[in-house]
């Protein structure tokens, strides 16, 4: 058994711990309240714990498959987040064509490069060429009407759901001095912190939170950000062992990681608001879709990624 193979088991054990004391704060907090009183913050929390279960088994599955197992999971999980997005976007049959393209070459594309390590052609790929391809050929069906409206939400909806997610996997791609073949194990990292850093950001925000950071918008608070990010600081430096950071710096890379990944998730719950939908859709019972679960994640890839590929590469 490989070292990677290893860290990884160590890791999901790890996750596995974190999950039954989180479950068991969950089942003590419900055993205190009256029985005929129901309390629907804490029955999210505990749904978001008991989905936190399933997706801790799949990455930690997908880990255990090496590459090719995380560019399936996160090629799907793309998949998954466009459809999920441009369902609720305006179309209209000129854009038919454009759309499939999307689905069907631009996204495979995007994730061929990744996996290729082609990283000069993966960032620029659909942030260009398909940002002013795309447009041509819904322009090419001669249909005026609210067009800006209907190529801006496609383009929207492929950096977030392609172009953001892919740089997941693309953390594999990095060559990172003395770190070898442990790349998979930044990909944990990330999605460990940001996940985790997210959810204690919904505990502490119901338990202490006052102050609402965007009243019209979402339930976050200030303090419940704080703690969230604060919490994903101590995760991040418990966690340095299998990164290249150090404890200082692995500590930093979760806050900001973290950072961006509750603004992220302020950014979609924009998004949802206007369109007037609570869940981008209703995959996963109680919690929403892919997208639900993963926007702090989709957010903080892209920066996490650039931060690593400059100080650690």
């Amino acid at each position: 058994m490989s070292s990677t193979t290893t860290d990884i088991l160590l890791l999901a054990l790890g996750c596995f711990g974190i999950l039954i004391a989180f479950t068991v704060l969950g089942e003590v907090l419900r055993a205190r309240q009256p029985v005929h009183e129901p309390n629907p913050l804490l029955d999210t929390y505990m749904t978001r714990v008991q989905s936190w279960w399933g997706m801790v088994a799949f990455v930690g599955a997908a880990l255990l498959l090496g590459k090719p197992g995380i560019m399936i999971l996160f090629a799907f999980a793309s998949f998954a987040a466009l459809r999920e997005i441009l369902t609720l976007t305006a179309k209209a049959q000129a854009d038919h064509l454009s759309l499939a393209l999307a689905f069907f070459a631009v996204l495979p594309l995007q994730y061929i490069f990744v996996s290729l390590g082609w990283t000069g052609l993966f960032t620029v790929f659909i942030p260009v060429y398909a940002f002013l391809f795309l447009p041509m050929v819904s322009a090419l069906r001669g249909n005026p009407q609210r067009f800006l409206v209907r190529v801006a939400e496609t383009q929207w909806a492929l950096m977030i759901a392609v172009f953001c997610v892919s740089h997941v996997p693309a953390l594999m791609s990095l060559d990172i001095d003395g770190y070898g073949d442990r790349s998979l194990l930044l990909i944990a990292f990330l999605v460990i912190v940001v996940q985790l850093g997210d959810l204690l950001d919904f505990f502490f925000g119901r338990r202490i939170g006052k102050h609402k950071i965007a009243p019209g918008l979402s339930p976050k608070t200030w303090e419940g950000m704080i703690c969230g990010i604060l919490s994903a600081m101590v995760i991040g430096a418990l966690l340095a062992w299998i990164t290249p950071f150090g404890v200082v710096g692995a500590a930093l890379m979760a806050g900001v990681a973290s950072l961006v990944g509750m603004f992220g998730n302020l950014v979609m719950a924009a998004i949802k608001r206007d369109r007037g939908v609570k869940d981008w859709s209703h995959l996963i019972p109680g919690q929403g879709g892919f997208v639900d679960q993963l926007d702090s994640v989709i957010f903080a890839a892209p920066i996490f990624y650039q931060l690593t590929k400059v100080f650690y590469t």
